[in-house]
């Protein structure tokens, strides 16, 4: 919410690239929020989500499309950073806001769409065959369906494009370097995206590893619910809050780092408080 705030309380910091950090806020918030909607139903009846029900299909889409709206903003977060440095420097193109916005609306369907599949009739409420034992009332063939693209996605076109952007900056400086000029921002333009980019592939895989995980394990498991409590659900437990906590990680990399951001932040909390003493005086 503080970066939310922030940035729609900012007009400078309205640029293609804040308009993804904010929209990412957005999911990771509506992630926080259906991840709470699942932990209160988990107090008041635990027996509905260990055996499934029909009270579980809504907030567990809620809950898949508020993640799959993450992680493919984090996609387009790289992809945009490495339009920024690779496809600006050799064409006339850039990336404008309604770039970001056409981006941020189609991810936004996408993840409507694939989260909403249980509600529109891919649950197995009627039957017991496929049924997944961590996220009953889904089948284990649209979590599979769900996960692995997914995993595919969020691995392997960040490390894509943040490669790329090392290297091409580590091209730059070199040819710089030759020419007798100074290389020094080149440098510290290229750790900067290294340290990042090794901080969003650790978040990223202790957050959604264990899940996948837990996908595998739902396909292959062939034993009874009742066999596996309580050990099984705890994981299953302990994955969401994973996934909560890279809903806290997100903002700290990407928008509460940057000095920009953080600046504002100083000069929003300043403006207010020099309002409460003009009132008061």
């Amino acid at each position: 919410c503080t970066v939310i705030f922030t940035r729609l309380a900012t007009k400078d910091l309205h640029k293609p690239i804040s308009v993804l950090f904010c929209n990412l806020a957005f999911s990771d918030l509506f992630t926080s929020f259906s991840g709470f909607w699942i932990s209160m139903l988990f107090i008041t009846n635990p027996d509905i989500t260990i055996f499934g029900s029909k009270d579980m299909l809504a907030p567990y889409a809620l809950y898949t499309m508020s993640i799959l709206s993450t992680i493919y903003n984090l996609v387009s977060i790289g992809i945009e950073r490495y339009l920024a440095v690779a496809a600006s420097m050799r064409t006339r193109f850039r990336v404008a806001r309604k770039h970001s916005i056409a981006a941020v609306l189609i991810n936004w369907v996408l993840a409507f769409f694939l989260g909403c599949l249980p509600l529109m009739g891919w649950n197995c409420l009627s039957t017991e065959k496929n049924l997944s034992v961590l996220y009953s009332p889904f089948c284990v063939n649209y979590l599979i369906f769900i996960a692995i693209p997914n995993v595919v996605v969020a691995f392997i076109i960040p490390l894509f494009t943040y490669l790329r952007i090392i290297i091409i900056l580590r091209k730059r400086k070199l040819r710089m370097k030759a020419c007798g000029q100074a290389t020094g921002t080149y440098k510290s333009a290229e750790i900067q995206v290294a340290r990042t980019s090794i901080f969003i592939w650790l978040l990223a895989l202790i957050s959604y590893a264990p899940f996948f995980a837990g996908v595998i394990f739902d396909a292959t498991n062939h034993q009874c619910p009742i066999d596996l409590y309580p050990g099984v659900y705890i994981f299953r437990n302990c994955t969401a809050m994973l996934i909560t906590m890279n809903c806290l990680g997100n903002p700290i990399i990407y928008t509460l780092k940057a000095k920009t951001l953080g600046a504002k932040l100083k000069a929003l909390k300043c403006l207010s408080t020099n309002r409460v003493r003009a009132c008061t005086i």
